[in-house]
């Protein structure tokens, strides 16, 4: 950050608290007594009356004994904070990877998640706020569910929107990428879809990595590596999916997930509701994409939304089917002899030169794979 430093003229003590990364807790100069009401309520409504009752009355108590700790940055560094808050004309982010934090002009900023916004293949303006339209229709599949019995009192209360929040959009930057492109991430927390987005995880997990391609992590792919062999003719490739979130397409995705569901023997064995509605709740996540951004409100009309719980496991069942497809559809002579994916980041045992000629846009639907080693 020391070129930063110098082109935004930061004066020591904005350095020193930036320095301390996007993710360091200050502590509050107040007990913030409102969020802990507000998340004691919507605990209440999953206790019984005598339960909530008293739960209450242990809150109160120790609200009223609370104090402020003890600060843990200096009185200048906290000036600095509200300073940099304050400012309009550099903004501060995180970056896509690693703990970076990244200082960008406004101007420049704003050009760039501009011209991404401006995709109409993906977001749309919209006119007013749906919130209150999309709560009425998840209340009333929630409710019918609930009187069909396929799902419990409790079930239903953790999973009713509580709140009218609207998802807010921010984005990281991709530093590691040229021309420093901006991710978009949808702040979902709070909002009338999000337990259901937590929700649906745990009946969609079992269906995930199923096929010897799939990493789980770094260790078990060093410990996988560690005794492959590669012939003369052979080389590694890494490939990385172009935007996956964004470029996963639904119907196809849910489709996909449809026909796992229907050849899943245990499913009865983690939820009551029907595929059917499995289904209406994901289509319902997964079609009410929206957010806010700078006042003006967008509907995400193609792909899944990083920030929701749900869009990694749907992209992630998409990439299992769409890997399969390829590599069974690809020339014999240049299929690759060893393919291993982690999310949309890949690597590769293939033949020298053949690259290209297995693996062809058109032979991967609507996703394009990026070389990050060229051959």
């Amino acid at each position: 950050m020391g070129s930063e430093h110098i082109q935004y003229g930061l004066n020591d003590n904005e350095k020193k608290v930036l320095s301390k990364g996007l993710n360091y807790a200050v502590t509050p100069d107040r007990i913030p007594k409102e969020e802990y009401i507000v998340a004691t309520e919507k605990a209440c409504k999953m206790l019984s009356t005598a339960e909530g009752e008293q739960l209450r009355a242990q809150v109160v108590g120790a609200l009223n004994q609370a104090k402020p700790p003890k600060s843990n940055i200096s009185k200048g560094a906290r000036q600095a904070l509200r300073t940099l808050a304050k400012g309009k004309s550099v903004t501060i982010l995180p970056a896509d990877k690693g703990k970076v934090t990244v200082i960008m002009e406004t101007a420049e900023y704003e050009e760039k998640v501009k011209e991404m916004l401006s995709d109409e293949k993906v977001y749309e303006v919209l006119k007013k706020d749906t919130t209150a339209v999309y709560k009425r229709k998840l209340v009333s599949i929630l409710t019918r569910l609930k009187e069909e019995n396929k799902m419990t009192e409790k079930q239903y209360k953790m999973l009713y929107p509580t709140t009218e929040k609207t998802p807010r959009m921010y984005c990281t930057s991709k530093i590691h990428k040229e021309g420093t492109p901006v991710r978009p991430i949808v702040d979902y927390t709070g909002s009338i879809g999000y337990n259901t987005s937590r929700a649906l995880p745990d009946i969609l997990a079992p269906l995930m990595d199923k096929t010897d391609h799939h990493v789980k992590n770094s260790q078990e792919f060093a410990t996988e590596m560690a005794s492959v062999l590669i012939d003369e003719g052979d080389c590694f490739v890494s490939h990385d999916v172009v935007s996956l979130f964004t470029n996963t397409p639904i119907s196809e995705a849910l489709e996909i997930i449809r026909n796992q569901l229907e050849n899943d023997k245990r499913l009865k064995d983690t939820t009551n509701l029907e595929i059917d509605d499995i289904m209406e709740l994901l289509e319902f996540v997964m079609t009410t994409a929206y957010f806010t951004f700078w006042g003006v409100i967008y509907q995400q009309r193609f792909g899944t939304v990083m920030g929701t719980p749900v869009s990694p496991i749907i992209a992630n069942l998409f990439m299992e089917w769409l890997e399969q497809r390829a590599i069974a559809t690809a020339p014999v002579n240049c299929r690759p002899r060893l393919w291993k994916r982690f999310m949309d980041d890949t690597l590769e045992v293939i033949k020298k030169r053949k690259c290209h000629t297995a693996y062809r846009a058109s032979e991967f639907g609507q996703l394009h794979w990026k070389h990050m080693v060229h051959i």
